[in-house]
């Protein structure tokens, strides 16, 4: 009989033991058939109708027939009297998801599943079918309320997003591609994420697949909660490509709330315009590393400015909560309650600034005004960064829609500005948060700057918001 040595059988032994809690943890995959069993249920598919007109219509000539020749009446019934063909209003259908959320027939659901929608059926798991109307819709948030008439319908238990950690097992259970109730895995891959179409949501990121169709559906903890609602996919070709979103069901629920109450959403409003503080522009800003959200400018009248808000401010945290980066803050705000006062803390000029603020509405139409200024001779020496500008007329004010200040950039020669992105076109507003009143004042002050130090350029181009660029004095002048 083989004999194993004293030595190796310890050796055995600690591998054993190393390698059972990895043993535990295979046998302890994620089970799912359960949740589905429990939630699949509240899960419903949703098929929307749509009006939409034909083709644009044809017009014929009619030709000058007489009454009794026998292709008068052909030509009026078909044509009309000015020849032209009768429009004709075509159908279209389209597939969503969305769950139950109230025994008495409360869906959720995405908004854009149901816009421009003239019917909408909801069909349940059991198979049922009901006509439903919607309550309220709110297209900021991608949130839809409808209401089905039914009673003692299957629930879908409902979470919260707060807890949710990066890496954690979600589900999702919906009608892509209109094939009902199919399940999908994945875990959370972020949280908090700022998609272009809409700031004021901090989606979940997932790698769940979701496919049209499934938009409208809820996405699962282990747990069988809800955590969200499945909203959006990021694509280049239209199918599933490893990153799906969806809405924090606390956000969700809150616009829910409010549509079945009053009929609109609310939100909160500081009235400004922001952007991420980068490696360059914190440096410019006497930052040890980037963090906050950097004010470019302030709306007239706004919270913001009531409350001395100024451009070059670096909001750091808003009503107790940090500001990591500026994409955080839209979700504070939009969240808080309108006419409430809150604090800010900011850097300004290198300081800590305390501010109160009362959080305004979110307007529907954040425009700015539009005013005229003056006109100063023109420059046309290349400055020490590469450009060449000059003031502005009282047209160009009115294009830009800036009242005083500022300085026009007429030409970019290669140096500094140009590989910092700034274009021929645009109005400098400010550098380093002092306004820009003048060029002779703008080229004297590069002039005056050590070599190798950053500036912040604030820059508007056309009428878009203004956004800083961070831009380095090279050495020598030009």
């Amino acid at each position: 009989m083989y004999q194993i040595s004293r030595p190796i059988a310890v050796l055995i032994g600690v591998a054993f033991c190393l390698l059972q809690p990895l043993v535990a943890g295979a046998r302890g995959l994620p089970e799912f058939t359960s949740l589905f069993e429990q939630q699949g249920p509240a899960v419903v598919n949703i098929s929307t109708q749509q009006e939409q007109a034909s083709s644009p219509v044809l017009r014929y000539s009619v030709p000058d027939l007489p009454e009794d020749s026998p292709f008068h009446d052909f030509f009026r019934r078909f044509f009309g009297e000015e020849g032209e063909m009768p429009s004709e209003e075509i159908p279209s259908r389209s597939l969503g998801s969305g769950f139950i959320i109230s025994d008495d027939g409360d869906v959720l659901t995405n908004a854009h599943v149901v816009e421009g929608a003239s019917e909408i059926i909801v069909r349940t798991a059991d198979r049922r079918e009901f006509v439903a109307t919607v309550v309220g819709s709110d297209k900021r948030s991608d949130i839809a309320l409808l209401k089905i008439d039914g009673n003692e319908l299957p629930v879908a238990t409902l979470g919260s997003a707060t807890d949710l950690k990066v890496g954690e097992w979600v589900l999702a259970i919906g009608s892509p591609f209109g094939f009902e109730h199919s399940m999908t895995a994945g875990i959370v891959s972020a949280k908090g994420r700022n998609l272009p179409s809409e700031n004021y949501v901090p989606f979940i990121q997932t790698d769940v697949a979701i496919n049209p169709g499934n938009s409208g559906g809820p996405l699962f903890n282990l747990d069988g909660e809800v955590v969200g609602v499945n909203s959006q996919i990021y694509s280049r070709t239209g199918g599933f490509m490893g990153l799906s979103f969806a809405i924090p069901i606390d956000v969700a629920m809150d616009v829910a709330q409010q549509l079945k109450t009053k009929g609109r959403v609310t939100r909160g409003w500081l009235g400004v315009l922001i952007q991420d503080v980068t490696r360059d522009l914190a440096e410019t800003f006497g930052m040890p590393q980037p963090r906050g959200a950097l004010v470019a400018q302030v709306l007239p009248d706004g919270p913001a400015a009531q409350a001395g808000l100024q451009a070059g401010d670096i909001i750091l945290s808003f009503d107790g909560k940090e500001v990591p980066i500026s994409s955080a803050l839209p979700p504070l705000v939009g969240s808080s309650p309108v006419d409430e006062e809150v604090e800010l803390e900011i850097l300004r000029d290198g300081k800590m600034v305390r501010l109160d603020l009362v959080v305004g509405e979110l307007p529907d139409d954040e425009g700015l005004a539009v005013a005229g200024g003056g006109l100063a001779p023109p420059q046309t020496t290349v400055n020490r960064i590469g450009l060449v500008v000059s003031d502005l007329a009282p047209e160009q004010r009115d294009e830009f829609g800036v009242e005083t200040g500022g300085v026009l950039v007429d030409s970019v020669a290669s140096g500094p500005a140009e590989q910092a992105g700034i274009r021929d076109g645009d109005l400098i507003l400010a550098v380093n948060h002092q306004s820009v009143e003048s060029a002779a004042e703008f080229n004297a002050f590069l002039d005056g700057l050590e070599t190798g130090r950053s500036i912040a350029l604030l820059v508007q181009r056309g009428r878009g918001g203004p956004i800083y660029y961070p831009v380095r004095i090279p050495e020598g002048k030009s």
